[in-house]
């Protein structure tokens, strides 16, 4: 076991300066059995770590390998099993449980041994020992030769605590003095004790040296004391004179304290005096108006470019003054407070100049501008705006000035423009229409019976005289569709296509001369009066309406809620006010447009639509856009009447008892109102409301021509449907309208047929004997008996066949049909010219009856030899000679 415990200090803990205390042989419990050594090991260096250490034989040689290291520090309990009876077995708790059997229980009790001295000695956490002797902790263990060797009895157990303790390893510098100790002596090797006793000789010589010499150094300690009170004295002395010197350093450390706060104080003075500087600078720099500003405030000529340009300077340099970010505290100085009144009354004295200016200007313009009215008042043209717009831009800058400092004087002056430019656009609009009025109806002459008179045309009594106009209007239309009846005259309205053309370009003159005026007025108020999106407040007394009001006045010191207004609200309102003559002169002249034609609403439809369309396209909400909208519906209003009243006329059209019908009156309207209205709306906007109306129309003209047929007298029912209907497919075919393909294709239909049912009513049976005949032949074939059997029938044999075909000789069938064509012509009429279209059809179906006796003969008596008297030849001969005769 020595040998075991020397390899194993030599191989694995002295390279680890370690130094092994104890060894024991164990193996694990229950297993199959493979020994390995567990070591109590101490590190050489402090602080002193105590480990126990798993040591394994290696399987490919006879050296040992370190396996596992535990900390002493980490084991918790040692369980020996039994402290009575001897049992190699005992348990180690680390952080699990080990279970080992020493190989005798000496070696266990020994190994237990130290792990308990080392626990005392070096753990503050002490180590459960459990199921060990009392005798076995307090005593050292008397272990006998036999059980353990004595090498390892000596060197693991043999000694006491102290002795473990004491032991303490040479280091390399007292083996080397040793070595040569030993070498000076020749037996020390091989006579001990006589190197003991030399070595006992030498320390006695060296405590005697070193007793003399403490003997001779006692003079130079008493030579060293005396020093050390002369020291001690001069001492004294430099303490005496380092007080005197901090006496007087402590007047000196009193002035330069005083100096010190003397110091301090300049450097705040100095201070604040840069503060204040910066404060009074910042004062002067932003809150100094320079003399030449507060003269062109006062005194600046507000007429002429130079002086605007300089009062606009001086009051953008005034805001700038005002509007300055004060520091805490500027508020409440006395100059501040002075130059802060001195800008408010200078803001004042200007916005009073200012307005009182720009007042005198508005009302000059109106003058001057009233002056230009008698040029225009013969043309249809409206005074040009523009000069004044271009002088009043001028001003443009004070207005946002004046907007932002004084908005009551803004709003007062906002007001006062739309009360002077209303007043004369007023004068000048309504000028404008008049002159427009009386270039539609006429000479002034002819524009009495319209409700216009005077010089200058002015509309008077309007209502009573357009009302009187729409009753004469009503009853003329009526008088001149039963008239047309009599006449043949195929025209709605005594106005040529000439009037209405001149009808069309007088009202698109009209409403080219409003837009750009209008836009020209908007574009100027937007940038006049700077509208953009800001906040208005209501007023407090009362808030304006739409028209006289116009504005939001301002509220000072109120809890009113603010009202937003947009810039296109406030440009609206502003527009609204000025031009509020603009919709009821278009309304006027609408009426009287419609009044005088209602076919102008189509004109009046289609160019109010385009010029609508064109203004959205601008600005949906503008002025202009929405004005020319409202006036659009009453013109799709005055369209729509002009639509119903137009199928009231059919429906109320009366015919004569006393000549024949011929093409009704409202069939020729609606050709003319088809022609009129494709040349109008000829890619126009509105195209959709003119197929409503042609819908309604078409409708209208489809049941009123039947109700006309079933009252028709004189004029057979099939005559009166046979020409109206091939005059509207005629119409339709001619016009292509694409949304009444499928009415032109009733009417070609209701043509067609009613054609094939006159043709037959009039021809009925020119050969009425032998239709009979026929007739009975036809009965007794559907009765059964065979077609050729009928010649033995008593009444239908040949004899009888012969005799009525005598009756109809080829004179006879000519007559006849000269008497027809006689009976056709007079019912037909000229303007249709469908005589020889009937009359050929006549002839078609005649030859079909014919045709139609000549295949009963052949087939009921065959090889009878019974013809016609007559061939179709002579058919078509006497049809021409007839027609040629006529």
């Amino acid at each position: 076991m020595t040998a075991i415990k020397h390899a194993l200090q030599r191989d694995i803990f002295t390279p680890n300066d370690e130094r092994l205390l104890s060894i024991v042989n164990v193996c694990k419990a229950g297993k199959k059995k493979k020994n390995c050594f567990l070591c109590a090991t101490v590190t050489t260096e402090r602080p002193v770590q105590v480990k126990v250490v798993k040591v394994k034989k290696s399987d490919k040689g006879d050296f040992y390998k370190r396996q596992i290291a535990w900390a002493l520090r980490d084991l918790a309990v040692v369980d020996a099993k039994d402290a009575i009876k001897e049992n190699p077995e005992f348990d180690l708790h680390f952080e699990k449980i080990y279970k080992w059997v020493a190989s005798s229980t000496a070696e266990k009790n020994a190994f237990i041994s130290c792990i308990w001295k080392l626990n005392q000695r070096y753990l503050r956490k002490k180590i459960d020992f459990v199921n060990v002797s009392s005798q076995l902790l307090e005593e050292l263990p008397k272990v006998t030769e036999e059980s353990v060797p004595s090498g390892e009895n000596q060197s693991v157990t043999g000694g006491d605590e102290e002795a473990v303790d004491e032991y303490q390893e040479l280091n390399a510098r007292e083996e080397q003095d040793i070595e040569i100790m030993m070498e000076g002596c020749e037996c020390a090797i091989s006579n001990a004790e006589a190197f003991a006793e030399k070595l006992s000789r030498e320390l006695q010589v060296l405590d005697g040296a070193n007793i003399q010499s403490i003997m001779a150094s006692e003079k130079q300690v008493n030579i060293l004391m005396k020093l050390l009170d002369e020291a001690l004295k001069e001492v004294d002395q430099i303490e005496f004179k380092l007080s005197s010197y901090e006496e007087m350093l402590q007047s000196v450390k009193e002035q330069m304290d005083q100096i010190s706060e003397s110091n301090h104080l300049i450097h705040l003075s100095n201070t604040n005096n840069v503060k204040l500087l910066s404060e009074i600078e910042f004062l002067v720099n932003h809150m100094d108006l320079a003399k030449g500003h507060i003269k062109a405030l006062e005194e600046g000529d507000l007429a002429s470019s130079r002086g605007i340009e300089a009062c606009t300077n001086a009051a953008d340099a005034l805001l700038q003054c005002m509007n300055v970010a004060l520091r805490p505290g500027h508020d409440m100085l006395l100059a501040v407070k002075q130059q802060q009144q001195r800008f408010g009354d200078l803001r004042e004295h200007f916005a009073r100049r200012l307005a009182s200016h720009l007042n005198n200007v508005f009302v000059q313009q109106g003058h001057d501008q009233s002056s230009t009215l008698a040029q225009h008042s013969v043309e249809l043209t409206l005074p040009n705006h523009h000069p004044f717009h271009r002088d009043l831009l001028r001003y443009a800058k004070l207005m946002e000035w004046l907007k932002s400092t004084d908005y009551g004087k803004y709003e007062g002056l906002t007001k006062n423009y739309m009360d002077y430019l209303s007043r004369l656009y007023e004068r000048e609009i309504k000028d404008f229409f008049e002159v427009a009025k009386i270039k539609m109806t006429g000479t002034t002459k002819e524009s009495k019976k319209f409700g216009l008179h005077g010089s200058s045309g002015k509309l008077t009594g309007s209502t009573s005289s357009l009302n009187k106009l729409s009753v004469q209007s009503s009853g003329n239309r009526r008088s001149q569709s039963s008239s047309l009846l009599d006449m043949g005259n195929m025209s709605a309205s005594d106005l040529d296509v000439a009037d209405r053309t001149k009808f069309d370009k007088i009202f698109e003159q009209v409403l080219s001369e409003l837009e750009p005026l209008c836009l020209a007025e908007q574009d100027f108020i937007s940038k006049f009066f700077k509208l953009q999106q800001h906040q208005s407040i209501p007023g407090t007394a009362t808030e304006a309406d739409d028209l006289d009001g116009g504005m939001l006045s301002r509220q000072h010191n109120s809890g009113t809620a603010l009202t937003v207004l947009s810039e296109k609200d406030m440009i609206r309102q502003m527009m609204t006010k000025i031009f509020r003559c603009i919709e009821p002169e278009l309304n006027n002249l609408i009426a009287l447009g419609d009044k005088i034609d209602s076919f102008n609403s189509l004109y009046m439809l289609v160019k109010m639509s385009h010029h609508v369309w064109t203004a959205q396209n601008v600005d949906p909400a503008s002025f202009l856009s929405t004005t020319l909208g409202n006036v659009l519906v009453t013109v799709k209003r005055n369209f729509d009447k002009c639509i119903s009243n137009q199928i009231r006329q059919m429906e109320e059209v009366k015919i004569s008892k006393k000549s024949k019908v011929g093409i009704l009156p409202f069939v020729a309207e609606f050709e003319e109102f088809a022609g009129l209205a494709e040349s109008i709306f000829k890619n126009a906007e509105r195209r959709g409301d003119l197929d409503k109306a042609y819908t309604k129309l078409i409708r209208g003209v489809f049941v009123n021509v039947e109700k006309v047929a079933n009252e028709s007298q004189k004029t057979p029912r099939d005559v009166v449907m046979m020409e109206n209907f091939h005059h509207i497919f005629a119409t339709l075919s001619r016009l292509k309208i694409s949304c009444l393909e499928a009415e032109k294709k009733e009417a070609k239909q209701k043509y067609t047929d009613h054609l094939q049912s006159y043709v037959i009513y009039s021809l009925g049976q020119p050969l009425e004997k032998l239709n009979h005949f026929f007739e009975g032949v036809e009965a007794r074939v559907a009765q059964g008996i065979r077609e050729e059997e009928v010649s033995y029938q008593l009444a239908f044999n040949k004899q009888e066949l012969r005799k009525v075909i005598k009756e109809y000789p080829g004179k006879e069938v000519k007559k006849g049909l000269d008497n027809l064509y006689k009976k056709v012509d007079k019912h037909l009429c000229e303007e249709e010219n469908l005589l020889q279209v009937v009359w050929h059809s006549m002839q078609d179906e005649f030859i079909r009856q014919y045709k139609h006796f000549e295949g009963l003969i052949a087939r009921c008596y065959p090889g009878s030899g019974v013809t016609m008297e007559f061939t179709i030849q002579d058919i078509l001969d006497y049809c021409s000679s007839i027609a040629q005769s006529h």
